[in-house]
């Protein structure tokens, strides 16, 4: 008996230092990091993890919606194309519980990740992504309805 009290003891002080060592993304940089580097893995759940509860919600409705699982949404779905070798990062913006970053993709055109903090850990906001997506293109579709209406005034 005494001998499985000390095995026990020593299980539980070795899961609870090996939980206080595994860090958490203290920076969106830190999370996007993280987050390349599981792509390039292929450690579905660290991504998972690494993703807003909305992110999460919308890629699940894919999923649903494609007939597949939720772990090959999220592998097919990354921020760069698994092939692209290098990874450039810039302007880093944080804004109380929400952040941005620049990213270079494969064909060297920057664009912005947002971030949101959950639970004082930051993810990446991909449904925040398609929301500035959807706005962009509504923006451009009312400009070029603009110039087509202003080219048949008289």
């Amino acid at each position: 008996m005494r001998f499985y009290s000390k095995f026990i003891i020593l299980i539980l002080t070795a899961s609870l230092l090996a939980c206080a060592d595994e860090e958490k993304p203290s920076t969106p940089l830190t999370t996007l990091k993280a987050y390349t580097l599981a792509i390039k893995q292929k450690d579905t759940t660290t991504m998972k993890l690494l993703l807003s509860n909305g992110s999460i919600k919308m890629a699940e409705e894919e999923a649903k919606s494609r007939g597949v699982t939720l772990d090959e949404v999220v592998r097919r779905e990354t921020l760069f194309d698994q092939t692209q070798r290098t990874v450039e990062f810039r302007n880093e913006k944080i804004d109380g519980d929400k952040a941005t970053i620049e990213m270079k993709d494969s064909y060297n055109a920057w664009n912005t990740v947002p971030f949101i903090r959950e639970e004082g850990i930051w993810k990446i906001d991909k449904q925040a992504a398609a929301n500035i997506m959807m706005q962009d293109f509504e923006r451009q579709q009312k400009e070029n309805e603009d110039k087509i209406n202003q080219s048949r005034q008289p």
